[in-house]
């Protein structure tokens, strides 16, 4: 199974409590992180695959190999292989750690990481997978997966959120616990009923 997601942000103390940038009702990173591990292993099995959208985590340390070691065990625990595409707070040096500390999970590493985005095809349509939003103009059958503006949405239906605090979630049929990875037949709700949505207004 695939599953998609974005802008975890492990770590990220200032996001804490209601902000409309991205409301995490949480009294500390540790209650937010073991939600996010234990909502996304409820849902994902070790040998499922998970695109993570970028800015895994937000957490500076000196020195700052403390906060590379923070999240890879952060990581470790979560089940499947992880595709990683970077976001704006994504370091190299955290992929770099990554890379070198790669364990093999089933059979195949654990990461495999992409700089800028990723193309995959699912049933009658393409995902293109980027960390920014990206304006592809007219394009038939591609819609732009993305994350990066958490509680917001672009206004074009070819674009979906699929960050964690997406407002996007309000086309689904059933709500899913906050960090859970979205399944493919979610994202295929949320292309309808915002394409839908888009079609009412015209």
């Amino acid at each position: 199974m695939q599953y998609f997601t974005s802008d975890t942000h492990f770590f990220h103390k200032d996001l804490l409590g209601m902000n409309d940038f991205a409301p995490r009702p949480f009294a500390n990173v540790d209650e937010m992180n073991q939600t996010i591990i234990d909502n996304w292993n409820a849902r994902v099995a070790p040998t499922d695959t998970v695109y993570h959208l970028g800015d895994i985590a937000l957490y500076f340390t000196r020195p700052a190999i403390k906060s590379d070691e923070a999240v890879a065990d952060v990581l470790s625990q979560l089940n499947g292989h992880l595709e990683l595409i970077k976001g704006n707070h994504d370091s190299r040096a955290l992929f770099k750690y990554l890379a070198a500390h790669n364990p093999i999970d089933h059979g195949q590493e654990k990461y495999t990481f992409h700089d800028v985005g990723a193309l995959i095809k699912y049933d009658h349509r393409q995902y293109y997978m980027t960390h920014y939003p990206m304006m592809l103009g007219i394009v038939k059958q591609i819609v732009n997966l993305h994350g990066h503006i958490h509680h917001y949405a672009v206004p074009v239906k070819e674009n979906i959120n699929v960050g964690v605090d997406t407002p996007e979630t309000r086309y689904l049929k059933e709500q899913v616990p906050f960090g859970t990875p979205f399944s493919t037949s979610e994202i295929e709700e949320m292309v309808t009923g915002k394409a839908k949505e888009f079609q009412d207004k015209q």
